[in-house]
């Protein structure tokens, strides 16, 4: 039974969802009352807050937590330039959205294959931010699938940020 459930190595071959999964992303309209719920249902007790302006003016906080193998990121986004965080939330009441899955790309020889990937494939990037020097990421609409699907690279920053996100 062992040898059945142990994990696999990460495929480097075709297939957006056959990458290395690194973490899950969820946005809220309240952070606050977020965290709350992730820590009183879900156990996330420890959490890691990166926060900034967007580029069109808008504002975005991300609470990172360890939970098992993988990063749990809750998103709040506030402001111009943040619909695409903000498009399956509700208005008016307080919600919890799932967004995305997130991959993980080590290495550059990596991440030339992916942007080769989701060039031929005709893939939809409905959001990227590349920095060069922190984490450069593209989020792919994944319109069957109802989410994103987030593909991240980290660089020297980035992976030391990633270090520094607490496990619970």
């Amino acid at each position: 039974m062992a040898e059945e459930t142990q994990r696999k190595a990460p495929q480097q071959g075709p297939g957006l969802l056959t990458k290395e999964h690194s973490h899950t992303g969820y946005v809220t309209n309240d952070m606050e009352r977020a965290l709350e719920v992730f820590r009183s249902r879900y156990g996330l007790s420890r959490v890691h807050f990166l926060e900034g302006p967007m580029p069109a003016g808008g504002h975005i906080k991300v609470a990172f937590a360890w939970a098992g193998g993988q990063i749990i990121e809750i998103i709040q986004a506030e402001g111009p330039g943040t619909d695409f965080y903000n498009e399956m939330l509700p208005k008016e009441e307080f919600a919890i959205h799932f967004h995305h899955l997130g991959f993980i790309v080590h290495d550059d020889a990596g991440w030339h294959a992916l942007e080769a990937e989701l060039r031929e494939g005709g893939w939809e990037i409905a959001f990227s931010t590349l920095t060069g020097d922190f984490i450069d990421a593209y989020y792919v609409k994944a319109p069957e699938l109802c989410h994103y699907v987030e593909y991240v690279r980290p660089f020297r920053a980035g992976i030391d940020f990633y270090a520094a996100v607490p496990a619970n």
